[in-house]
């Protein structure tokens, strides 16, 4: 059977040149001036995903 890549992992998920996951931080979309400037400028960046997860998530990503 065919090898199919698990598209909504694929669109949230980033994989970089070294092997590392990326992913953005959530909420972001509206009620951000209730947060924190520190929240704000955390939700700026990709966060890495944690290395529990990666083998789970490399599975559901086989052409990636």
């Amino acid at each position: 059977m065919k090898l199919k890549t698990h598209k909504t992992v694929s669109k949230r998920i980033k994989i970089t040149k070294n092997g590392k996951l990326l992913k953005r931080h959530g909420g972001q979309n509206h009620f951000n001036g209730r947060d924190s400037g520190t929240i704000t400028r955390k939700k700026r960046r990709d966060q890495s995903v944690a290395k529990v997860y990666a083998r789970n998530i490399k599975s559901l990503m086989p052409h990636a």
